[in-house]
């Protein structure tokens, strides 16, 4: 029985840089196929879900969405019964944030791509390949990977990321619009926080407000003990969560008090509720 052939996708904003390294996968895997080539995360994640490759090149700078964020949606999106594709990103950082890629065994390829280096990537993902991990433990896997690679200094944004643990001073008070007025609102009375567009939705039991902060610059002003991250686009606190169900998709959703609404929990930080 003849073996099928082993499918990659390239996520290169750079039509030349995704050329070369489709010129050098060439040399270096003759066997392997190139399903696509896209120039932004949003199509990467799109074009992924939908051929299914086994292998990935993402560039991490793209325009729309990270080639980062763009693994994590996908980790998120992908069938619970299906291989997560062994995953390469393709970077142009300094020697200090290809450390954490290093440190996560996620590989990685320098900008501009060396054959030699090239050579290395691919007999690591043929290993991978050949080893043929259960589904759950490879999804679980990259999962951790991911998380980790979020919150290493200079990899997620330019700036380098903060301590482990909450801010020496946490933050205590916020300052939201409310139609034509800005409100006062304690970080004590808050229930959750929500990206939405370019505002971040900041609820209370009893109101809405919004606010312009960023949620990552948000995430590191609050006490990561109290207001857990569920989502890349969700910070809840955590006493006000009652129940977690899971649906008839293996997805969470959380309940909280004094809201109506069910929060959903992407897979990257399902491992929050370790009882599920």
């Amino acid at each position: 029985m003849n073996t099928p052939p082993v499918r990659a996708l390239i996520a290169e904003d750079e039509p030349l840089l995704a050329m070369a390294l489709q010129q050098e996968l060439a040399r270096a895997w003759p066997a392997l196929q190139i399903a696509a080539t896209v120039g932004d995360g949003l199509s990467a994640v799109r074009q992924a879900l939908v051929l299914q490759p086994e292998v990935l090149f993402f560039d991490i700078r793209m325009p729309g969405q990270s080639g980062l964020d763009a693994a994590v949606e996908l980790a998120d999106a992908w069938p619970a019964d299906m291989p997560f594709p062994a995953l390469v990103f393709v970077t142009a950082y300094d020697q200090y944030a290809v450390q954490a890629f290093e440190a996560q065994a996620v590989d990685y390829l320098l900008k501009p791509v060396q054959a030699a280096r090239l050579q290395k990537t691919v007999q690591k993902l043929q290993q991978a390949l050949a080893a043929k991990a259960p589904a759950a433990t490879a999804l679980e896997a990259t999962m951790a990977q991911l998380r980790h690679l979020l919150a290493a200094p200079g990899i997620a944004s330019a700036a380098p990321a903060p301590a482990a643990g909450s801010p020496a001073t946490p933050l205590t008070l916020i300052q939201a619009s409310s139609g034509s007025q800005i409100h006062m609102v304690p970080v004590a009375d808050v229930l959750y926080f929500e990206a939405a567009d370019k505002y971040v939705r900041v609820l209370t039991a009893e109101r809405e407000f919004l606010i312009r902060t960023p949620l990552k610059e948000l995430t590191e002003q609050l006490d990561t003990s109290v207001f857990w991250q569920i989502h890349r686009s969700t910070l809840v606190r955590a006493s006000a969560i009652t129940t977690v169900t899971r649906d008839e998709a293996g997805k969470l959703h959380l309940a909280l008090s004094d809201r109506p609404e069910r929060l959903a929990v992407s897979r990257l930080y399902a491992h929050l509720f370790k009882a599920m």
